[in-house]
């Protein structure tokens, strides 16, 4: 396969690209569910978190790799080649930098840097895809781009410089392997989490030592966290990115965002300012209306491969 018919922005959008918008909207959802399971654990510090997470998301992974790829778990482990080193190197490093940009900033300042991921993408994918954005995804970025500042704008602030540096860190790795996931979307891209949870693994045990002794609840959920939540939203974007533009589904991400204060003002009673769910109501109406919009015009022509993605 030559690297031009990888060139996402040579062919026509599938028919599946409005399926896949949608299984990105699940995906975000059910890892938005990831504040609360965080505000259950009692005493674990955020790198002993980072060991059972990855690890729980190296078995779920494994596990997927083993089924779908039954006799050839090998050579879909090696096809990711050298881009899928790098891929789940970059995420790797946009996981950790997340930690350290959470513990040294404000998590208003963090979620502000970390919502300019899609736009970093779509300037990534543009330079090195040639990928263009319609119209309508463009007006969708710039929603939620308002609802997310409208959720922050209270709590950002000048000061924390480290933190926000690895905030940026963490934006520009996560948007940089969106990028390199979508230009090898025809190749099984799964391996790349088992990378990432590797490096992630190795890197927070040399911080923690053999100082991995929490109890059975702080374990589970962390496990919990990184097999199920983290796990299936990292499937369905690998799966999504097959079919969507590399800034179409780090847009969809934001849900996570947005949904994350509404799940523990529910169940934990941590009520977010008005601010916060304002912001997050208009992401939610902008990816949603952009999602069903999408759904509705699934049967339209197929689009020329000049126009835009």
């Amino acid at each position: 396969m030559n690297q031009q018919s990888e060139l996402p922005g040579s062919h026509a959008i599938d028919s599946r690209h409005g399926y896949a918008m949608l299984l990105m909207v699940i995906g975000s959802i059910a890892i938005s569910f990831g504040g609360l399971v965080q505000r259950n654990i009692e005493v674990a510090t955020p790198w002993q978190i980072n060991v059972y997470r990855s690890l729980g998301m190296l078995i779920a992974i494994g596990l997927i790799i083993a089924l779908q790829n039954r006799g050839k778990v090998m050579v879909t482990l090696m096809s990711v080649g050298r881009f899928g080193i790098l891929a789940g190197s970059l995420l790797s490093v946009a996981g950790i930098c997340f930690v350290q940009a959470l513990t040294h900033t404000t998590v208003a300042n963090a979620l502000f840097v970390l919502g300019a991921i899609p736009f970093f993408t779509a300037l990534l994918a543009r330079l090195f895809l040639g990928e263009r954005l319609r119209q309508s995804t463009m007006v969708t970025m710039l929603f939620a781009a308002c609802g997310l500042t409208l959720m922050v704008f209270n709590g950002i602030s000048i000061g924390s410089g480290f933190g926000n540096a690895m905030a940026l860190l963490t934006a520009a790795g996560f948007a940089s392997y969106a990028v390199i996931v979508r230009y090898r979307r025809r190749i099984e891209m799964l391996p790349t989490l088992l990378i990432s949870s590797a490096i992630i693994i190795v890197v927070s045990l040399l911080v923690t030592g053999d100082n991995l002794a929490l109890p059975l609840n702080d374990i589970l959920l962390s496990l919990f966290w990184g097999g199920c939540l983290s796990g299936f939203v990292n499937w369905t974007f690998i799966i999504a990115s097959r079919h969507l533009a590399a800034a179409e589904v780090t847009l969809i991400m934001l849900l996570e965002f947005a949904l994350g204060p509404v799940w523990v003002w529910l169940f934990v009673d941590e009520v977010p300012t008005r601010w916060t769910l304002i912001g997050g109501a208009v992401i939610i109406a902008a990816v949603a209306v952009r999602a069903i919009l999408e759904l509705i015009n699934q049967s339209r022509p197929e689009q020329t491969p000049s126009q835009p993605v």
